[in-house]
């Protein structure tokens, strides 16, 4: 049975999280965000296949090896404790995508946000629809998404570089928990790409998996 009163979105939320977590013949699964405005929400082709296969690896994580597309249009979205979104250019949420993702988010879901280069200014923009009342903060090194279970003292990592910019993390924050992480300057996508793609040094491929790693071990965390 569909449920459609938003009122019971963060419930259906944790109790979906706690089938797919106690369940040992069903992996969690994440997804890719796919928005309306043009923009590539497509890019990165490669990049959550390997960052899943990293964490499953090196941090003992159950996910499913293939990424599922999730429309914010959609209640499907409730089904996944981690989403991604990124691109190069516009985004647009409607009303309904807009209410979901902020009932998503206060409901335990957790959304990174990757600037693949140009997505700056749509996505604050689009997120302000979402939490008019709150505002991109730079996220504190000291902060545990940077300390568990890699160490980054000194932040993001620096994967590709545009406008020769230091890389930056920026957060939203509710009632003292990161609810959306968003690489600025950095690329973090397309660091986890396969290794041809950009045929990055492997040192960088290495540190953006690892950062990858603590974005998921943080959503799945707290």
């Amino acid at each position: 049975m569909k449920v459609n009163s938003k009122l019971t979105y963060p419930l259906l939320l944790l109790f979906s999280f706690i089938l797919l977590c106690s369940s040992t013949s069903q992996r969690i699964q994440i997804a890719r965000v796919k928005y309306n405005g043009g923009g590539d929400w497509y890019s990165s082709k490669s990049a959550l296949k390997n960052l899943i296969r990293y964490s499953n690896s090196s941090n003992n994580t159950n996910i499913h090896p293939q990424e599922n597309i999730v429309s914010l249009q959609s209640d499907d979205v409730f089904l996944y404790p981690f989403i991604f979104l990124t691109g190069h250019g516009n985004v647009v949420f409607n009303e309904t995508e807009s209410t979901n993702l902020r009932s998503y988010l206060l409901g335990g879901g957790f959304l990174h946000i990757c600037d693949n280069y140009g997505i700056d200014p749509y996505i604050r923009r689009e997120m302000k629809k979402v939490f008019p009342e709150l505002e991109f903060t730079v996220v504190p090194f000291s902060h545990p998404i940077y300390q568990q279970p890699f160490s980054f003292a000194s932040g993001l990592p620096k994967v590709h570089e545009h406008n020769g910019k230091n890389p930056i993390g920026y957060g939203l924050f509710w009632k003292n928990r990161l609810i959306c992480f968003y690489d600025y300057e950095c690329d973090l996508g397309n660091g986890w790409e396969d290794p041809e793609t950009y045929n990055d040094d492997p040192s960088v491929r290495e540190k953006a998996l690892k950062m990858g790693c603590n974005l998921i071990h943080y959503a799945f965390t707290h």
